[in-house]
């Protein structure tokens, strides 16, 4: 048996006989309510930089650091998950980062003024940043491969629903008390989760050796750092009249991911690697990782669009915003386990081409937006487009997860997540950088505002559009997963 073949044999989970059911149930029952707790704090904030600006007398610009620092220190933290789940076992690691995501929305609750919030904001971005990976990963080593569909439906519940009502819930806080609210409200959920957790969790995995390459973590942090800031400043960059500068974090990214690539790829020869780019090779996982990126560039482009539209062109206020949006994102929720079910039984595509389709068409029809839609409109658009991205992220998850060999699942979590974290950013850019540009082209032109706006709106709609069309055509070649079966190749 070769070295390969020998790993391949070897995962790094302990095996789950049925007397521990009822303990793999429970920890992943607390590692996804702990991952809706940290999912929510990421879009709960998003209605509220305008209060920001007023009540800590900061610019806009300074404002959105709140959130590019959080996108960054994700993008920097997550590719180094992947070591620390071979190497640190289930219960310290659960422990860690909730502890540090509690601290942090402590810090954020108690700032006193911006400096400090944006410390708070990246403390958080820590403790988030492995939470998502740490589930993946325990999921794809607890559950068989026949039920992990429905596992997946529960995970895109975490993924859909938390998002979806952040902006409402914070509308809301942000109607009746001080922004600090925001904090007060997920801090005790936070804590309970870690106090539930420390009582209750057990370590289900099996730590290995797994060498740390510091070049690999300080290449990694340039790279997806870079990008993300990058692409981050890009839309503000359009805003003020000029992109150039924002060119220089991505050539940088560029430049870093070309080598970091070129070394895990050396590395990967000894199992020495950061980010084991090997999981690629598996042709279904890389498929399913590029659908997977456009359909987030889809999800976050738009979510970042329809909040301006309706608010800067529809006049609507920020507790209006967000419970027009809450109900696409509870039935997306609701669809979550029904879809998951449904893979197990028929596999990714009749499911993955008819969501990406959706998805795609209500992409199309958001480019006709003007002042004069009808709001009805706009909410039975954005329900359309969550049912749509309810068929599209269960089965690309599984899918990617099933098609890589249980010793790569830590790898293929971290890289997974990673490229969400790059295609997210990489939507919200691409969007709000369009819509900036355009709209100040039509008041140039002597267009009046909001008509300028709700074009430059269109523009970044019509951006997105195009872009889902690779969705639709990439969603043809996924196929399901070989699941766990020894030295299975999924689609290699």
């Amino acid at each position: 048996m070769t070295r390969d073949a020998t790993l391949d044999a070897v995962p790094e989970i302990a095996p789950h006989p049925p007397d521990n059911a009822a303990r793999n149930k429970l920890v992943i029952a607390l590692l996804l309510v702990s991952t809706f707790v940290v999912f929510l704090n990421e879009t709960i904030m998003s209605v509220a930089i305008p209060h920001l600006m007023v009540d800590l007398g900061v610019t806009a610009s300074a404002a959105q650091w709140l959130t590019t620092a959080f996108l960054l220190t994700m993008a920097i933290v997550i590719p180094i998950t992947g070591f620390m789940l071979q190497r640190i076992n289930t219960r310290p690691i659960y422990m860690a980062a909730m502890a540090i995501f509690s601290v942090g929305t402590l810090i954020c609750a108690l700032a006193p003024g911006i400096e400090l919030l944006i410390v708070g904001r990246v403390v958080q971005a820590v403790g988030t940043a492995i939470m998502m990976p740490l589930l993946m990963t325990t999921v794809m080593s607890l559950v068989p491969p026949e039920g992990r569909g429905k596992t997946m439906g529960n995970i895109s519940i975490v993924m859909s629903v938390a998002p979806a009502i952040g902006p409402t819930i914070g509308g809301f806080i942000l109607s009746q008390f001080d922004w600090r609210f925001m904090f007060y409200f997920t801090l005790p959920i936070a804590v309970g989760a870690l106090v539930l957790g420390a009582i209750k969790i057990r370590n289900v995995s099996t730590p290995r050796y797994a060498p740390l390459d510091v070049l690999s973590v300080i290449l990694s942090a340039l790279a997806f750092g870079g990008l993300v800031y990058g692409l981050s400043s890009l839309g503000e960059g359009a805003e003020h009249g000029s992109a150039i500068p924002s060119w220089a974090p991505i050539v940088v990214g560029v430049v870093a991911m070309a080598i970091f690539v070129w070394r895990q790829i050396g590395l990967a020869r000894n199992d020495k690697a950061l980010l084991d780019l090997r999981t690629l090779q598996h042709t279904n996982y890389s498929v399913s990782l590029v659908t997977a990126a456009i359909a987030m560039v889809a999800l976050l482009g738009t979510s970042i669009l329809i909040p301006i539209y309706t608010q800067s062109v529809l006049g609507l206020n920020t507790l209006q915003t967000g419970m027009m949006l809450l109900p696409g994102g509870l039935i997306m929720g609701v669809l979550g386990p029904v879809v998951g079910r449904l893979y197990d039984k028929v596999g990714p595509r009749p499911l993955l081409v008819p969501g990406v389709v959706a998805v795609t068409a209500v992409m199309w029809a958001l480019t006709t937006v003007s002042q004069h839609t009808a709001i009805w409109q706009v909410i039975a658009g954005h329900i359309v487009l969550s049912i749509g991205l309810a068929f599209t992220f269960t089965p690309l998850f599984t899918t990617a997860m099933s098609s890589v060999p249980p010793r790569f699942y830590s790898h293929a979590s971290a890289i997974l997540s990673s490229v969400q974290q790059v295609a997210g950013a990489a939507g919200i850019a691409l969007f709000v950088a369009v819509m900036s540009l355009r709209s100040a082209a039509e008041a140039a032109a002597g267009e009046a505002p909001l008509d300028a706006l709700a074009a430059g709106i269109r523009a970044g709609f019509l951006c997105g559009a195009i872009v889902s069309v690779g969705m639709v055509i990439s969603a043809w070649f996924v196929r399901k997963g070989n699941g766990d079966a020894p030295g299975g190749h999924g689609g290699h």
